[in-house]
């Protein structure tokens, strides 16, 4: 017997049974999207590294550790996508989209790092992004970050904080990013080992260094709201104000700078205390020069992704009740002219209710077995169909959640009971 191919590490499958939370996430995602007049785009999986390079930053830890890169069989460089924003600034350079026009875009779908596996953290992961381009004022920030915190009220979602900075103009960090080296460069024997590399190609990255031991150093740093240009800090005012005026509770953290060279201006993360050290579960800000960046005109935008693993595991763990969508009916089927039969039955019940859910039986079995895939499958009633139920013409509707008797039932009837049975005659 030959040996069992194993999945790649950190890549994960996703069950049958455990599809029913991220089908209830992405139809969340996508109703509300709908309702602020985003409009869906999907991109491609693969592109050229270069754009990675110019967009996140050459000293990121992405770009320099984490990214899948490797030459095609032209000698091209290509990378599997390890973030969206790139690639839909990309495309709408490519396409046009930018002529003239503004854009509001979602998009979702894989993302790949070669990370060091654990909860929360894969090298196959999932997002949901959200980007508007074109749009220059706080208020598109604000609109945002409310489209997000709806996205939690639809889920059921608690106790998810929203994390606030801003990181000025380049020209502004560019000058806190002087003053942050050369007092970073005084403490530099203290620094651990990712931050002294650090210091030399992402220095705001040390802000966000999770070691403990680096904590008394970063809080003693300078504050890059000192640092804050004239306009940055009344776009950030006005933010704020637009979040108070709509409820929207927020935190103003002065060491959120994220980890992509392309953030300008608004910067935010939504965190929760309920998945350990994968805390953040949304993140974005606006990334002002990156369309130019990227050999387009110069355009505002800014967006957010959302962690669909870290998501639905927060779903499980809060309890958001997710039921499974059920088979409606299953088809019982004894016999090859029941089997030819019940197959024509089942298109027509489909056919009488686009909605309808309907299992029939397939390979065979005995009555008993059969029954014992209708009760497996969670239908609310069975359709038994034998010899005997055809050569009369009809079918037994049996209950299998409730104690009612079975009804023989005739065929051409059949959709109009089953909708009867299951209470969908105003479908």
């Amino acid at each position: 017997m030959s040996e069992t191919v194993q999945a790649v590490r950190g890549i994960n499958d996703l069950l049958p049974g455990d599809a029913a939370a991220w089908q209830r996430l992405e139809t969340v995602a996508r109703e509300i999207f709908a309702a602020y007049g985003y409009r869906e785009m999907r991109l491609p999986l693969l592109e050229r590294t270069e754009l990675f390079k110019r967009s996140i930053g050459e000293f990121t830890d992405i770009v320099e550790k984490e990214m899948y890169t490797f030459a095609d069989r032209s000698g091209d460089s290509l990378t599997l996508r390890p973030e969206a924003t790139a690639g839909v600034v990309r495309a709408a350079i490519s396409n046009g989209l930018l002529h003239n026009q503004r854009q509001k875009i979602w998009t979702q779908g894989p993302m790949f790092r070669y990370e060091r596996p654990q909860k929360g953290r894969y090298r196959q992961f999932h997002q949901i992004d959200a980007e508007a381009l074109g749009y220059a004022g706080p208020d598109v920030d604000a609109e945002l970050i409310m489209m997000s915190a709806r996205i939690w009220r639809r889920l059921g979602l608690r106790g998810l904080a929203l994390h606030l900075n801003s990181l000025g103009t380049p020209e502004s960090r560019r000058i806190y990013r002087e003053a942050l080296v050369a007092y970073l460069r005084g403490h530099e024997r203290a620094l651990d080992d990712d931050s002294r590399r650090r210091l030399g190609g992402n220095p705001l990255r040390v802000l966000d260094s999770k070691n403990p031991a680096m904590a008394e150093i970063v809080a003693a740093a300078p504050s890059l709201a000192d640092y804050l240009d004239e306009e940055s800090s009344a776009h950030f005012a006005s933010l704020r104000a637009q979040l108070d005026g709509v409820g929207i509770e927020y935190r103003v953290n002065p060491r959120l700078v994220r980890g992509l060279d392309y953030y300008s201006r608004t910067v935010f993360e939504w965190v929760t205390n309920d998945l350990g050290a994968q805390d953040a579960v949304c993140s974005g800000g606006r990334y002002d020069g990156l369309v130019a960046q990227l050999g387009g005109e110069p355009v505002p935008a800014i967006g957010w992704a959302l962690g669909e693993e870290r998501i639905v595991e927060l779903m499980r763990l809060q309890g958001v009740a997710i039921e499974p969508e059920a088979v409606d009916a299953f088809l019982v089927l004894a016999g090859a002219a029941a089997e030819t039969a019940g197959l024509r039955l089942a298109e027509s019940l489909r056919d009488a209710d686009g909605a309808l859910r309907v299992e029939s039986n397939c390979g065979g079995g005995s009555f008993k077995s059969q029954m014992k895939r209708a009760d497996k499958s969670g239908a609310r009633i069975a359709l038994i169909i034998g010899d005997e139920e055809l050569a009369r013409g009809v079918a037994a509707l049996k209950w299998l959640r409730e104690e009612r008797p079975q009804l023989d039932v005739p065929l051409a009837e059949l959709p109009a009971a089953v909708a009867t049975a299951l209470g969908r005659n105003g479908h």
